[in-house]
């Protein structure tokens, strides 16, 4: 009987953690979905970074929304529920790319995001309870590492399915070929995409009694004071505050980059007419090219998975560094190498800038879950107040991008990294003052979310 039990938690911890891989996927599409739509529907730049908008804006409605859910009914129906809001979402993605409706894809991404953040709420903590305590840091490591794997891969299908044909560059044309294939590609992913979170919430409605009995005893918190009374308290701490606009600041900064990736990359100021990068075997062999001189847009989407990558690899350097480095010293260095990067790439331009704005992402690695501890040390706001509070935060995703793509539309691609680059300055200062505030709560404690 035990080993059937043990044997039933693996199976649920496996599926658990593919729901980590998916909306880390899923999250990641949306770079090459903005250039898609871009070429599309013939949209400027700051139209185009409405996709990241309508994306990220559902952390900043869903967020305590999903926390209380969470306080009122069992893991697994919170998560049946998030997942057919999700298929809700790609249906709707669906229906956009038949009828060709750009605010029918703004619904989508919406309705998507929406069921991925109350998914996140209920994931991470289960995460880390199916199996034996003492492995749980373990456990949510390793699905931490399977979200980085989906942010990294979901950049490549979506630029291989969405931006076949599709040019953007001032006096080129979208054939009615290449948008239809477009379309049909966006129809396709979501189409897959459905079925898989479909399969996924099935399976969830079978186990059911297993995750809910293995799932951590959740905090009436919220139910009790109410989502009102969290913010409340949570704007009553300067230090919920900082992080929460510290939270703000870098995602806003991340999504930012990567939704613009693939259109700086195409830009004719740094590869879209060099041959270069197909130099460097691993950019060679991510982009495969079309043996057309200069970088595509559909090449420069592929390259963008090498952004998410370095990501995923900062983590690990990013770990063993923090068991040596106070994580609020190494968040300032981190954040003043991004804001150099940024600007280097604004000013001088060129074929190296691309090499550089695709390292970015190495050092954004830790600055999520560093600003997470560091709020959670200095709030004083309870845990669950200062945690929903940063996880509505993520809003940035939502405000920043249509910034830069106004700022791009004006003054180009490369100056737009002025934007990102004051986000990070502003981070490198919120870690300067974290360092100097003495707190009673350890270094180490773990980040209770993931982004």
């Amino acid at each position: 009987m035990e080993k059937t039990q043990t044997g039933g938690m693996r199976a649920a911890f496996i599926t658990v953690t593919t729901l980590f891989f998916a909306w880390g996927f899923i999250t990641s599409m949306i770079d090459p979905l903005v250039a898609a739509v871009k070429g599309i529907f013939d949209l400027t730049d700051l139209q185009a970074q409405l996709s990241a908008s309508a994306f990220f804006i559902a952390y900043g409605i869903v967020s305590f929304p999903a926390a209380a859910l969470l306080s009122r009914f069992r893991s697994s129906k919170t998560i049946i529920g998030a997942l057919l809001l999700m298929v809700a979402g790609c249906l709707t993605m669906l229906v956009a790319a038949n009828l060709s409706v750009y605010t029918l894809v703004l619904a989508g991404l919406f309705i998507l995001a929406s069921g991925i953040t109350i998914l996140q709420v209920a994931a991470n903590p289960l995460a880390a309870a199916l199996g034996d305590p003492r492995y749980s840091h373990l456990r949510l490591t390793l699905s931490q590492a399977f979200n980085s794997l989906g942010t990294f891969l979901g950049p490549l299908l979506g630029a291989h399915l969405f931006l076949a044909g599709i040019e953007v560059k001032e006096g080129s044309a979208v054939t009615e070929a290449a948008r239809s294939n477009a379309l049909a590609g966006i129809d396709s992913a979501y189409f897959w995409i459905s079925g898989l979170i479909a399969a996924l919430a099935l399976f969830f409605f079978f186990s059911r009694r297993l995750v809910d009995n293995a799932a951590p005893a959740v905090s009436d918190a919220v139910a009790r004071r109410g989502v009102g009374a969290m913010l409340a308290e949570a704007f009553s701490s300067k230090w919920a505050l900082l992080g929460g606009a510290a939270i703000f600041l870098y995602v806003g900064a991340e999504v930012a980059i990567g939704t613009q990736m693939a259109l700086f990359l195409n830009s004719d100021g740094i590869w879209g007419q060099s041959d270069g990068p197909f130099g460097f075997p691993i950019l060679s062999g991510l982009m495969g090219s079309d043996g057309v001189p200069g970088v595509s847009l559909q090449e420069a989407g592929k390259a963008v998975a090498l952004y998410w990558g370095g990501a995923m690899v900062g983590r690990l350097i990013g770990s063993a560094l923090l068991a040596r480095v106070r994580a609020a010293r190494l968040l300032a260095i981190f954040t003043a190498i991004a804001a150099a990067m940024c600007l280097y790439v604004a000013f001088l331009g060129g074929v190296e800038a691309g090499y550089v704005a695709l390292s970015i992402g190495l050092f954004n690695s830790i600055m999520f879950p560093v600003i997470f501890t560091l709020t959670l040390e200095r709030s004083t706001a309870s845990e669950e107040a200062t945690s929903g509070f940063l996880c509505t935060a993520i809003v940035g995703g939502a405000a920043i991008p249509p910034l830069v793509g106004a700022v791009s539309g004006s003054v180009g691609y490369t100056l737009a990294l002025v934007v990102p680059a004051a986000c990070y300055i502003l981070l490198c200062l919120f870690a300067l003052a974290a360092d100097r505030v003495k707190v009673a709560a350890s270094a180490d404690a773990p980040a209770r979310a993931t982004h």
